[in-house]
């Protein structure tokens, strides 16, 4: 029985492994333009101090990117977890239930069209070249060796956020931006950076590109007019 892995097969990513990491740098970017120009639009309706304006910006960015960095890292390292508990079943069930895991896999086979002795004979070849991976694969759709890494996540969620903020130049069209520019500027990066993250949130999930790119300009939209409205109280 094969159960091991070379060490290139280990090291190499898997495309759900690099989209793991590309989603959760989109969404670390969605995160940081809409947090770090919420305050900005609430600090800003509040006050004219420039200086006043810029720390809290950047105060926000920052603790957002290392929010998204945290969170990102908790949440793959419990995925992970998970998708090694589940392979440590499978390894014992190969042990105690052979043939329970031979039908499983000869189930599937059948579910494809495949007659009932042809999958019970492709069923017998997988189990005894690659047992764990073949279970692996086709009751759980992983691959064997391969776990989402939380690192990978968090900095991806890190940097992402941390950009989202910069840009388009958020944080520095609303602090450096000429005062009669500085509102208009500001909206026009926004509108921009967020139809730019629906659409590759909309590529990488294979879903509609107009519908992502327009609810996230309207996400964007109705979260500066709140927080400019929240400032105006003030």
């Amino acid at each position: 029985m094969q159960l091991t892995r070379t060490k290139s097969e280990k090291t190499k990513q898997t495309m759900d492994e690099k989209l793991n990491s590309l989603r959760a740098g989109v969404l670390g970017s969605n995160d940081g333009i809409l947090t770090v120009v919420g305050v900005l639009f609430s600090v800003a309706a509040a006050t004219t101090n420039q200086f006043t304006i810029f720390i809290a910006g950047l105060s926000d960015l920052l603790a957002c990117a290392f929010s998204m960095a945290s969170g990102e890292y908790a949440s793959v390292s419990t995925q992970k977890d998970t998708e090694k508990a589940v392979v440590e079943k499978e390894r014992q069930l190969l042990k105690t239930d052979f043939e329970g895991e031979l039908h499983a896999v000869q189930r599937h086979y059948m579910t494809l069209g495949v007659t009932e002795e042809t999958a019970m004979a492709i069923a017998r070849d997988l189990l005894t070249k690659k047992p764990l991976a073949t279970v692996v694969s086709i009751k759980y759709d992983m691959q064997l060796g391969h776990y989402m890494n939380p690192w990978d996540a968090a900095f991806a969620s890190l940097f992402s956020a941390s950009a989202g903020g910069v840009f388009p130049l958020p944080l520095l069209a609303m602090t450096f931006a000429p005062a009669h520019w500085q509102w208009p500027a500001t909206i026009i990066a926004v509108s921009v950076a967020v139809a730019l993250t629906g659409y590759l949130s909309a590529v990488l999930g294979k879903g509609n590109v107009k519908t992502a790119v327009i609810r996230n300009v309207l996400v964007g939209i109705v979260t500066m007019f709140i927080h400019y409205y929240v400032g105006t109280l003030f």
